[in-house]
């Protein structure tokens, strides 16, 4: 059975807590930033959990993270 591979661009955007839970990155921060209030570019900053029905499908695409 030959390895499993995992999906590079997936492995870049998400890491693993302790818990076993993904983390990810907000969306929307990268440009027209003007229009946007300095709150919510502020909340954009942050790091969030993966929502739960998403947690199946990304296990598989990172087989070893």
């Amino acid at each position: 059975m030959p390895k499993m591979k995992t999906k590079r661009a997936a492995a870049k955007r998400f890491d693993v807590t302790g818990t076993g839970k993904l983390k990810r990155f907000k969306a929307y921060k990268s440009h027209i930033l003007t229009k946007k209030t300095t709150k919510r570019k502020r909340n954009l900053r942050k790091a969030t959990m993966m929502d739960a029905t998403n947690q199946k499908v990304m296990k598989k695409v990172l087989p070893y993270l």
